[in-house]
């Protein structure tokens, strides 16, 4: 019979991949809508400088949020692996 710490961290391991692998998936996904919106503002030439500035911001802030929210998970990533390691 497996010990239940074995078990769990099976599971929390399971978790971590999954999680790393949809974050991938979604990193991905938003980083080529970011280079097909630089596109669309690149040939939009009618696009006044504010709303192109606004729309710049936006994509930036999305992969600051991105980026702070993995950062923080994998903190917490890091906490559980050092139980289970003891």
């Amino acid at each position: 019979m497996m010990d239940q710490k074995k078990i769990l961290k099976q599971m929390f391991e399971l978790n971590h991949a999954a999680f790393n692998n949809s974050f991938q998936m979604f990193s991905t996904l938003q980083d080529q809508i970011q280079r097909f919106t630089q596109t669309a503002l690149n040939q939009a030439e009618w696009l006044p400088a504010e709303g192109r500035n606004a729309i710049e911001n936006w994509v930036a802030g999305y992969k600051t949020g991105r980026d702070n929210f993995k950062k923080q998970v994998d903190e917490g990533y890091q906490k559980v692996e050092k139980y289970f390691s003891d």
